[in-house]
């Protein structure tokens, strides 16, 4: 082959390469795991995990997609931030999560919640923790979409403690403002209860940085829910993610694992507690690329210990 050829033919890999990986973007998928922590004889409890939609008005596919998770019925709805991607995202927001608000739910809040994506040189996605510029003044209408939210009766996390009743049983949860901005203060227990124990401990927050992590463990979570990652965004067949944009390890970059050691249902992690990374389901309207980690959110099946 010519170098001309060679060349040439690299070239409509690169292109075909980069067709698909904007294609993927809009190829949304519903991942489905179990997580055996409830006491036994407990009936299940499903939690829909909804992360990284970084809307941007027009993306009628994927408010649609968003809208069809209400047919999943679940129990409660966790959105770990990061919903908006542009000034005027707040209204197509709430119609995408308009039949979840109606069941229980709670959130954290994460960076693109409050400022709007900038452009940023692509060879600063393969740095372990790719912060830009810091901003000090929030751009983006963060406010009325925790407002609309809290009005819903979803339980705002932002650096504090809630409980939310699903079906008559008590869901304990504590949650930070976004580690990836340093936002986070990791809340005081609450002092009393109303003496009805928890049906399920969860920690909650958007960018899942070790210190959270470890925090939510030793405050014997039994159960933390993340997102920020976009599970690498993109990977490599049969290798997994190249970065996680923030401290954690790139084989959690997304699914279910366990923290700090392996998950508690192998050897070795009996000390470990559960952690569900989502890839998310949207990207940057600058980086609107995927390669082998489809957007996605998680139906996740919390069910008593010992039945799987």
């Amino acid at each position: 082959m010519s170098p001309r050829a060679l060349v040439g033919g690299l070239a409509a890999l690169s292109v075909t390469g980069l067709a698909y990986a904007h294609l993927e973007t809009k190829l949304f998928a519903l991942r489905r795991v179990s997580v055996p922590v409830l006491a036994p004889g407990e009936r299940d409890l499903r939690v829909l995990h909804v992360s990284d939609l970084h809307l941007t008005p027009g993306q009628h596919r994927k408010i649609e997609w968003v809208r069809s998770l209400a047919a999943l019925e679940p129990d409660l709805v966790i959105d770990t931030g990061d919903n908006l991607a542009h000034h005027d995202a707040v209204d197509p927001l709430l119609h995408a999560l308009e039949p979840l608000l109606d069941r229980p739910g709670a959130f954290v809040l994460g960076s693109n919640d409050y400022y709007s994506p900038t452009f940023k040189n692509p060879a600063r996605y393969l740095l372990p923790d790719a912060r830009g510029p810091v901003r000090h003044t929030p751009d983006l209408p963060w406010e009325r979409m925790v407002t609309a939210m809290r009005e819903a009766g979803w339980a705002d996390l932002t650096n504090r403690r809630d409980t939310v009743d699903v079906q008559g049983r008590r869901v304990a949860l504590t949650g930070v403002d976004d580690p990836h901005l340093d936002r986070d203060v990791f809340p005081e227990p609450t002092a009393g209860t109303d003496g009805e124990p928890a049906t399920l401990r969860l920690g909650v927050t958007h960018a899942p940085y070790r210190r959270v992590l470890n925090q939510m463990h030793a405050d014997d979570a039994d159960a933390i829910i993340a997102g920020h990652t976009h599970g690498g965004q993109l990977c490599v067949p049969f290798y997994g993610s190249l970065v996680t944009n923030c401290d954690l390890d790139r084989g959690r970059a997304k699914g279910l694992h366990g923290w700090p050691g392996p998950r508690p249902d192998e050897p070795g992690g009996e000390d470990s507690t559960w952690l569900h990374v989502s890839a998310g389901a949207g990207t940057s309207p600058y980086a609107a690329v995927r390669f082998a980690c489809r957007p996605e959110a998680t139906l996740i099946t919390f069910t008593a210990r010992g039945r799987i």
